[in-house]
């Protein structure tokens, strides 16, 4: 299987948070909502269906685990959960909390309003929210 690299456009528009057994974690630079992507660390992949079945298992847990946290940490309305690939065909799952009243409510969030830099502190709050809300799964952070 060819190594893993994390493409271009996810390099760009994101920051990484640490990492699981199989997924990167990632928080998209776009303050408007707290939203994290997983990325499998495997080579070349487009669908979740590449993945072996035991990878399928973990991206699945890696997931439910990020799901509960943020839920719980951000007290969020709603989640939403994506894997879209129309701009990055790199396999990656978006992670979105949503609020009733965000910039985007109801409707998803691509497209509807221009994104929002952190500010230092505010990103500085975000990645140790989340980073603490995951301090006792299996989660590694980047910067421990």
């Amino acid at each position: 299987m060819p190594e893993f690299t994390l493409h271009p456009q996810l390099q760009k528009d994101t920051i990484v948070v640490g990492r699981f057994p199989l997924c990167l974690l990632l928080l998209h630079r776009d303050a408007n909502y707290p939203w994290f992507i997983l990325v499998p660390q495997r080579g070349d992949l487009t669908e979740m269906h590449q993945l072996s079945e035991d990878d399928r298992a973990q991206l699945t847990a890696e997931s439910c685990v990020l799901s509960e946290v943020l839920e719980k940490v951000f007290e969020a309305d709603k989640l939403n959960l994506a894997a879209l690939g129309n701009m990055v065909p790199q396999l990656h799952y978006h992670h979105i909390v949503r609020y009733h009243g965000d910039p985007a409510w109801p409707a998803p969030v691509w497209g509807e309003v221009p994104a929002v830099p952190y500010q230092k502190d505010e990103l500085a709050e975000r990645l140790a929210t989340i980073r603490e809300g995951l301090a006792d799964s299996e989660f590694v952070s980047a910067h421990k």
